[in-house]
């Protein structure tokens, strides 16, 4: 197998706040791993939270783990010896990303196809960030009436406040009087647990069809006193990075927002998946800055999914890559070998 790198900057077309900060780009290292005939491409979108913050510290993480094993014949076995050999998941995601590009193209399958999955079916929403309510109001036609998207995930928890979450989220409101949409909520971890409480029964009187992580990383104890008598689903997204924290909170969430980058890649998903519905837990995928590459893995596992959030590559100025199209609002795994995932 021959492993090479790539690292790319993606600029975003607007610049995106959450609750943790505002992000107007990114660098993104991509990996090739060819076999002599086929080649399979994979992403890692960097986070110090996700254990690289840097492209150059991923790709250092997976060559250091290379040099040791060189067997890439297991995808399996390298994706559990890369944890086990303490590779931030983001670095893995890009391996194994690629690693399952190369297997279904060698099989000369799309990639949802080898993994047994159907192609989606529901809308991808697009992401709304904090901003004033201004701001939203200029922006909610440019992201949804002009790309002829009506499904809209709305960033709430802002520094100032619950009252500048409300004012923002009524100018959405203000927009879905005269264009009806369905909105989801992502507090990224941005309120307390009375501030959770409060909003959570504010927005369920206001279209609102479910909350996703209420409360930060580390106070899932907490989440009991938001689970009993909720009057919205709870997702958790920072608070599941591998299937293995399911069983932790299965009894306190509705459900899971996998990310490709915090799980480390499609084996990952495959796992958080399995789990979940084990569980009887719904399934939801995100995305974290990546382009039309690891988009376009993401959607070959989206099938399976209730809820889809794969919207970055829509948000790049330009995406350098292709391979995850917008089609009646789903995002949409390609009919070829493999992710169908490319560069330009």
């Amino acid at each position: 197998m021959k492993i090479a790198y790539k690292t790319v900057y993606l600029k975003k077309r607007y610049p995106l706040r959450i609750s943790r900060g505002v992000r107007d780009g990114q660098s993104n290292l991509y990996v090739s791993v060819t076999d002599g005939a086929y080649t399979g491409l994979g992403e890692t979108s960097p986070g110090e939270s996700e254990g690289a913050a840097t492209p150059e510290e991923a790709q250092s993480q997976l060559e250091g783990f290379l040099k040791n094993h060189k067997d890439l014949s297991s995808i399996k076995d390298t994706y559990n010896m890369a944890l086990e050999a303490g590779v931030a998941p983001c670095a893995i995601a890009a391996l194994d990303i690629a690693l399952w590009d190369l297997k279904a193209k060698k099989a000369q399958m799309p990639l949802n196809q080898l993994l047994g999955f159907s192609k989606p079916k529901h809308a991808t929403s697009i992401t709304l960030g904090i901003m004033k309510p201004e701001e939203a109001k200029e922006r909610l036609p440019l992201l949804l009436k002009d790309m002829g998207i009506n499904t809209l995930k709305v960033k709430l928890g802002n520094n100032d406040g619950i009252e500048a979450d409300k004012a923002m989220y009524t100018e959405v409101l203000n927009y879905n009087k005269q264009y009806p949409i369905a909105i989801r909520v992502d507090a990224n971890g941005g309120w307390s647990l009375k501030d959770a409480k409060h909003m959570m029964q504010w927005l369920s009187e206001r279209n609102c069809e479910y909350v996703e992580q209420p409360l930060k990383e580390g106070q899932e104890a907490d989440l009991i006193h938001l689970y009993k008598n909720r009057p919205l689903p709870i997702f958790v997204d920072e608070s599941c990075r591998f299937a293995t924290d399911i069983p932790k909170w299965a009894t306190t969430v509705d459900g899971v927002n996998m990310k490709l980058m915090k799980c480390g890649g499609i084996t990952g998903a495959l796992h958080i998946i399995s789990t979940a519905k084990a569980f009887g837990l719904q399934t939801m995928i995100g995305c974290m800055g990546e382009s039309s590459i690891s988009i376009a893995a993401g959607a070959a596992v989206s099938g399976a999914l209730d809820h889809i959030d794969l919207d970055s590559h829509l948000n790049l100025n330009p995406d350098p890559c292709i391979g995850a199209p917008l089609v009646n609002e789903i995002t949409m795994p390609l009919d070829v070998p493999g992710h169908g995932g490319q560069f330009k």
